[in-house]
Parts: structure tokens; C-alpha cells; sequence
């Protein structure tokens, strides 16, 4: 393997050597000179704080933060709080904050660091996540400097571990609909918080079973009879007792939510309040505040307005969850794609060799589509981490920016965590019984990951929110431009589109049927024509569902909710093919950063083949809307096949790329030990008939035998 140790006993790759985590195998392989430039697409695919990223890559190399599977759920407990303690002594943790506390003011290389730590153990991600990207960053966001002072230090340093208690029972994405109450006294200058029903109870709260001792609480804030909305508290839930013990404060409630389907290292919970009186100055009160007398103020007039902004600051979860997604499934890709150049199953031409896996186009189509995939939601999170760090950093940061990437960031995560999840199983799958195997991490990723989906905001509920604000802006853009031109305003203002500005050409028209199966083919794989299929996917569902919700604006609202309810589907699937645009778009703009000609080329057919897949896997609605004649949709699938063919030897390079070895997988079938394997297994039966000692095939003595007349094939 091609690996040098560094002092401290890490590992990583000599720059421009072959990978350790997909050995040289055989079947197709690139011809001498062939090979992409894997280093200079590594950094392509680690962006801006690409240092940043391998170097938190790189704890997977330390046994210390590196996943053990099966381990007892108090065992895994202390132990990811144990890391979290090492991860704050280091001050990696603390990129985000201010100068001033330890930080670097560096809000994108922070969760470019972030995201990382999902390949080296899920449960370490989280529970950090929790920690300083929740429980600290609603201080930071939602705070004064009064917090900051008083507040950061403990949370920061893990004086005082935390809980983030927005989720309810009752009301899980729908956080304005809140039950917990904060009702001002302003006898005692406090906030009397209350949770009324068991259904107001916060639930699935990271630290709140075990290890927290403060929470950032949502609730209602009510003053002089009137509900401001919902607002953040910061509430003391747990002391130490004289024996070192955690107790719950007066007042406050809870329970231990105990084994999950995963992140076991996560101490989940719930909480309760039972008329708990917290001082007024604990309210996170940036956003709005409660004077002495019971006076509420708040710089934003707008209750709605300001509750949006209130959870847009927090949006830094869903970014960082849709890249540990795409890091998760880079990883799982390495691994299968190191089994599938190595195992051999079945003979083929050759009696005595059998075929290595990724050589079967079942198996190509299994997983480099999916790899396609990844590329594409790598370069968008890229674009999306980009934005976060433009508004949180103050270089761009205006409510339409802010807009803007609430969009893009609930476009992207559910694209992303579903991603990851799709590839880890077909990835499972694809590596057979040593895909299930605790060792090969690929089953205890999956576990782990399945949760990532419903956090931060269900997946599903947050493609709705992209549907409404594309018809929101559909609407908007009627007033100012006519029909054709309205979706092509939805797609340039939500999507940020930069790089097709032309008026857009009809796919009906532009990707006309020439009765020549080649010919189309070729013109599928033109760039345009790929756009413009996705595109006026896009347009023309939003404005189907815009025309049919139109009886809404003079129906009752029972009629207007029912006529929603109708078409709700088809909103999520809109915003969907929204946000594989969006890849698609962020793929093609990544590829004239290639300086290397033929890896440029090979990227291209990568590229090509994530809007073909695009395209075959809708190509009943194409059909259906006139976009491609029957002819040209036949083409489609045929050509996914030959792009197939031509990747295959550049799976080795594409998926080494992603830049971990062995030692970051952790996975013992891509450390090379299916390859020798089989290679004992090969040269052993070459002794045998070397030496004349192989027993002879039964088959093959029938078949010789009825050739020669000497006997009769068997009944």
C-alpha cells in the first residue's frame, strides 16, 4: 500500500500514488498516461477549506475517535463525550466563534471540518453538532454580547454540556405550533416556563438523557396577555450533586430516550418544565426582548418575519447535515467500489478465471450512477457552503441572501442524507455477505445515518417548503414577465442559476426526433440539451401546480387547504427535480475547473451520465408531456449503457478522488485483502494443473466422452 507514516503515527497518501483504498485490480484499466489527475481533482472535490476538511479527516486515523461497532450504550456514551472533551481541548471545535472567546470567526472552514466527522463515527458528529453547532450557536445567533460574555465560555470549553430543546412531542417540524409557554412575571422580573401537556414535552434532544446541564429552550413568549411567538431561553437543567451525580433542577423533568436504531454514542432525551422560573435576562433576546415592566420590543415588526428569521439563523444544521451526507457517501462508495474491483464471481471467456464484480454492467449500474450522483451533490454543497459562509461571515447577509440559502440549504439536505442512505444500502448490497459484516461499517453507517433524514427538518416537509417559495416566486414573476418567460424567473431567482441566462428553447422543439438513433444519443449527451430536459421539467410542474391551486385565492380556507392537500405531491416532487437541477447545474459549472484535459473528458461523461440517469428515471413524464418522442426515449437507456463502458476503468480513479484510505474506511474489504485472496485462490488451482493434479470436471468428461463414442450423457 502506498502510504508513509507521519511522527505522530498517522497515515496518509504519497501524493500521486496509487490509492490504498482501491488496490490496482484487474478488468479494465486506464492505458499508460490514461489516468485522471486524481490529486488536482481531490482538492476540486474538498473546496475552499480543503486543509481544513482532510485535516478533520484525519481523526478517523487517531483509534481514539475512530467508531467502535457494537459497543455497549453507556460504553459508547462516555466514550463520544470523552472525544468531545478532547475535540474542545484542541479548539477545533470553536472555528465558528468569535476571536475574542478562542474562535476563528470562520463560520464555512468550521462546518467544512464538521461534516468530516461523520466518516470517522456519526455519533462524535452529532453530539458535537449538538454541543456547538446547536446548543452554542443559538447562544451566538440568538444572543447579545451579555450572553456571549456570560454564556460562551462554559459552552465552548464543555464546562456546560447542553441540550437544543425545539422539538416537541406533539409538534415536530412544525415549530411555530409550540405548546411549552414562557409567561413574564414582572412581580419577580422571570419567565415562568410551563409545559401544559405531555404532548408539549421536548423530545429527541442530544445530551438531554444523560450528560446536559443547560438547555436553549423554545417556547412561547407571553407577556401582558399577548403571544410574541416562539423564542429561545436559556434554562439550567441539571447540577451536580455532592457526590458528583447529575440531578434535575426543581421544576424540571425528564427521561432518557435509551437504544435507538442508531447514533448509540448520542445520549437522547426528553424534557419537561413544571413552572421552572428563569430570569429575564436568559432570554436569547437579540430578536426580540421584554422590558422590566413587561413591555415587549423587537427590531423586527413582523411576527412572521421575525420567527423565520429567529430559525434562518440556526440554518447551519441543514448545511452541515446535507455534507456529511455526500462525505458518508463518498465513503461508502470507496469501499464498494474497491470490493467490486477485487471479487470475482462466475467465470467468464476464460474457464479458469472468473469475472471481477464491477466488470458486470448490473453491477456499473448499481454504482456509478450512484457515484455520478455524489459528484453532483458534492460540487452543489460546495455552492451552498459557499453561500452559508458568505451570510454568516457578514460578506453578503441580507434577508434575500438569507432567503436564498433557507432554499437552497432545504433543497439540498434532503438530497443529500436520502443520498447517502440509497448508496450505503446498494452498497451493501453490492459487497454481498461482506457488506454485512459490523466490520465493513457499511450496516453501522446506515443505522447511524437513518435518522439524518428527519432532523433538522423532515425531509419531505422541507421539499414543501421549496415547492412554496418556487410557486411563491412563480407569482411574483407573473406580474413582471408573460408565461414562458415566468418559469424561467422561478428558475434563475430561487435556483441562483448563473450559468444559463439564454432564453430558454422548448425541449419539444430543440430535441427533435432525426431518426437517427446515433445522432439523438449524441444530442442527448449535449450539455443543452440535458439543461433544458431538467429545466423544463421544472417549469412546467411548477406551473401546472401553480394553474391548478389558482381556485384557491377565492375558495374558503377549508377548500383552499383541501385543493393544497391535492397537490402536495406533486409540490415535492417539483421541488425534487428542482434540487437535481441544481446538482446537475453545480456539476457542469465545476468542470471548466479541470485543467487536465482527459480528466476533464472523463468528468464530462460523469456528468453526462448523472443527467441521463436524470432523465431514463422520468422518462415516463417526458413521454406523457411531448418532451421526447418514443424513438429518442429508447436511445436514452442505450446510451446510460455505453457511458457505463467507457467509466468503468476510471472507477478506481474517480472514487480515489474522495481522498480516504483504508485506514480513514475502516472497512476491511478495501484494504486490499479480497485481492490476495483471490489471488491465493488463483494461483493455487494454476499448481494443480501445472502438475497434472487437478481432478477432472465431470461435466467436461461427459462432454469429451460423448464426443469421443465412448459413453452416453447421463439421464
Amino acid at each position: 500500500m502506498s502510504i508513509t507514516t507521519r511522527p505522530e503515527g498517522t497515515t496518509t497518501r504519497v501524493p500521486g500514488a496509487p490509492s490504498a483504498a482501491t488496490p490496482a485490480g484487474p478488468g479494465p484499466a486506464p492505458a499508460a498516461g490514461e489516468r485522471l489527475d486524481v490529486e488536482a481533482l481531490g482538492r476540486l472535490l474538498d473546496g475552499r477549506w480543503a486543509d481544513l476538511r482532510r485535516a478533520s479527516r484525519d481523526l478517523a486515523l487517531d483509534p481514539a475517535f475512530r467508531k467502535v461497532e457494537g459497543l455497549p450504550l453507556a460504553e459508547h456514551r462516555e466514550r463520544a463525550l470523552g472525544q468531545l472533551r478532547t475535540l474542545a481541548g484542541r479548539g477545533v471545535v470553536h472555528r465558528a466563534y468569535p476571536a475574542r472567546f478562542g474562535g476563528a470567526e470562520d463560520p464555512g472552514g468550521n462546518l467544512a471540518c464538521f461534516e468530516e466527522l461523520a466518516v470517522v463515527d456519526p455519533s462524535l458528529q452529532i453530539k458535537a453538532g449538538v454541543q456547538w453547532g446547536l446548543f452554542g450557536a443559538a447562544v451566538l445567533h440568538l444572543g447579545t454580547a451579555e450572553h456571549h460574555g456570560r454564556l460562551l465560555p462554559g459552552i465552548m470549553d464543555l464546562t456546560v454540556p447542553g441540550c437544543f430543546a425545539m422539538t416537541e412531542v406533539g409538534h415536530g417540524s412544525d415549530v411555530a405550533a409550540l405548546t411549552t409557554t414562557a409567561t413574564y412575571d414582572p412581580a419577580t422580573e422571570e419567565f415562568v416556563l410551563h409545559t401544559p401537556l405531555a404532548a408539549a414535552r421536548k423530545e429527541y434532544l442530544g445530551n438531554a438523557g444523560q450528560h446536559g446541564t443547560a438547555a436553549v429552550v423554545f417556547a412561547q413568549l407571553i407577556t401582558r396577555g399577548v403571544n410574541h411567538g416562539v423564542h429561545a431561553f436559556y434554562v439550567p437543567v441539571r447540577a451536580a450533586g455532592p457526590d458528583g451525580t447529575l440531578t434535575y433542577l426543581p421544576g424540571v423533568g425528564g427521561r432518557d430516550d435509551g437504544l435507538k436504531g442508531g447514533l448509540n454514542g448520542v445520549d437522547n432525551g426528553q424534557l419537561w418544565f413544571d413552572h421552572v422560573r428563569v430570569p429575564r435576562a436568559n432570554l436569547l433576546n437579540r430578536y426580540g426582548d421584554v422590558a422590566a415592566d413587561g413591555t415587549y420590543t423587537s427590531p423586527i415588526a413582523s411576527p412572521g418575519r421575525r420567527f423565520f428569521t429567529m430559525l434562518g439563523t440556526l440554518v447551519q444544521g441543514r448545511v452541515s447535515l446535507s455534507g456529511a451526507g455526500v462525505s458518508v457517501a463518498k465513503a461508502a462508495l470507496a469501499i464498494a467500489v474497491a470490493y467490486g474491483l477485487e471479487r470475482r464471481q462466475f467465470t467468464g471467456a476464460d474457464e479458469h478465471e472468473e469475472v471481477v464484480l464491477l466488470d458486470y454492467q448490473q453491477h456499473q449500474r448499481r454504482l456509478l450512477p450512484l457515484l455520478a450522483r455524489t459528484y453532483a451533490a458534492a460540487f452543489a454543497h460546495h455552492e451552498l457552503l459557499e453561500r452559508f459562509d458568505d451570510v454568516f461571515s457578514g460578506a453578503h447577509d441580507t434577508d434575500a441572501d438569507r432567503q436564498d440559502l433557507e432554499t437552497l440549504a432545504a433543497a439540498a439536505k434532503p438530497l443529500s442524507t436520502w443520498l447517502a442512505l440509497e448508496v450505503l444500502q446498494e452498497a451493501r448490497e453490492a459487497c454481498g455477505g461482506a457488506g454485512f459484516l459490523a466490520e465493513n461499517r457499511l450496516v453501522g453507517l446506515h443505522q447511524d445515518l437513518d435518522v439524518y433524514v428527519t432532523f433538522e427538518g423532515d425531509n419531505t416537509v422541507l421539499l414543501q417548503l421549496v415547492g412554496k417559495r418556487l410557486l411563491t416566486d412563480y407569482g411574483k414573476g407573473l406580474a413582471k414577465v408573460d408565461i414562458a418567460g415566468a418559469a424561467r424567473y422561478v428558475a434563475a431567482r430561487a435556483a441562483d442559476m448563473t450559468l444559463h441566462r439564454t432564453p430558454l428553447r422548448r425541449a419539444a422543439q430543440s430535441v427533435r426526433d432525426s431518426g437517427s438513433r446515433a445522432r439523438s444519443a449524441g444530442h442527448l449527451r449535449e450539455a443543452d440539451a440535458q439543461r433544458e430536459l431538467l429545466e423544463d421539467r421544472v417549469e412546467a410542474m411548477i406551473a401546472e401546480i401553480a394553474q391548478a391551486l389558482r381556485p384557491a385565492r377565492k375558495a374558503g380556507p377549508a377548500q383552499a387547504a383541501a385543493l393544497f392537500n391535492a397537490h402536495q405531491h406533486e409540490l415535492v416532487e417539483a421541488a425534487r427535480a428542482h434540487g437535481e437541477l441544481l446538482q446537475w447545474e453545480a456539476f457542469t459549472a465545476a468542470l471548466p475547473r479541470v485543467r487536465d484535459a482527459r480528466t476533464r473528458e472523463v468528468l464530462t461523461t460523469l456528468r453526462d451520465l448523472l443527467g441521463l440517469t436524470l432523465i431514463e428515471k422520468n422518462l415516463a413524464w417526458y413521454l406523457m408531456n411531448g418532451r421526447l418522442t418514443a424513438q429518442r426515449a429508447k436511445t436514452v437507456t442505450s446510451y446510460v449503457d455505453r457511458l457505463l463502458v467507457r467509466l468503468r476503468p476510471h472507477a478506481r480513479d474517480l472514487v480515489e478522488a474522495f481522498g480516504y484510505t483504508p485506514a480513514h474506511l475502516g472497512a476491511t474489504i478495501a484494504t486490499g485483502a479480497e485481492a490476495e485472496r483471490q489471488r491465493e485462490a488463483r494461483e493455487y488451482f494454476r499448481r494443480l494443473r501445472a502438475a497434472g493434479l487437478e481432478p477432472v470436471n465431470e461435466k467436461e468428461l461427459h462432454a469429451s466422452q460423448q464426443k469421443s463414442g465412448l459413453a452416453a450423457p447421463p439421464d
